[in-house]
């Protein structure tokens, strides 16, 4: 994986490939579909399907990038997947530490692992962005906490694929939220009306928002119009 059509980065990093699914946001996860079309087939980066597995000879990638770029670290796995050693996170935050020309964004549902492996750390690089997927209340929420806990100035939340209404969100640290719905086959609707509140408390809050997509079993052009307008607010 590299050049990505995910709308809000630039660049897709993946030093380790394959997940486990762990809360009902992973129900039908674009990463595991994708994996699993080139199991069995010699010689294709995802031989193995979607199993776990590290990929060292990645490490470096970024280094070789000149041109600044946003870089999604980990799009087809979680950098805090329990099977991911310490000593190996440490070797890619020790890339982005190299490499401090480009942007990151870390991206996990293990917001626990996450935010206890950067208070033991203090990693707190001003390129580096930190962030948890939130799809629901029950499971999603309770990320936000974990990631509000972790000891960094640059935080954000992919609200992706949005299963409910999530109500009132404590935003308080968080510098950036995106919010998209599920595609692909079997994918669950999103209602407008559970994404107009999220947007309302980022402007109100001062946050940049940034809609994705409505998603759908086939994103078409507009995908990411919401009450007659584009929101792609990013950072500064």
């Amino acid at each position: 994986m590299g050049k990505t059509t995910i709308e809000w980065t630039d660049e897709t990093w993946n030093p380790v490939r394959g997940c486990t699914k762990v809360s009902p946001g992973c129900a039908h996860c674009y990463a595991e579909t994708i994996a699993e079309r080139f199991r069995g087939i010699p010689g294709n980066p995802f031989e193995q399907g979607f199993d776990l597995r590290l990929v060292p000879e990645k490490l470096e990638e970024p280094l070789h990038w000149k041109a600044p770029r946003s870089v999604f670290v980990n799009s087809m796995s979680d950098l805090f997947h329990p099977g991911i050693p310490d000593d190996f996170i440490m070797r890619v935050v020790a890339t982005m530490r190299r490499a401090d020309r480009h942007r990151y964004q870390v991206l996990t549902k293990r917001s626990e692992r996450m935010r206890d492996f950067l208070r033991d750390r203090r990693i707190d690089e001003a390129h580096v962005w930190w962030g948890v997927s939130v799809e629901d209340r029950r499971h999603g929420l309770p990320r936000v906490d974990h990631l509000r806990d972790a000891p960094t100035a640059n935080r954000f939340l992919s609200l992706e694929p949005l299963l409910e209404d999530l109500g009132p969100i404590r935003l308080a640290g968080i510098g950036w939220v995106i919010v998209g719905g599920e595609s692909g086959p079997g994918c669950r609707p999103m209602d407008p009306a559970w994404v107009r509140p999220i947007r309302d408390q980022c402007a109100a809050a001062g946050i940049p928002f940034f809609f994705k997509q409505w998603g759908g079993v086939r994103k078409k052009k507009g995908d990411n119009v919401l009450d007659g307008r584009r929101y792609e607010e990013v950072p500064s």
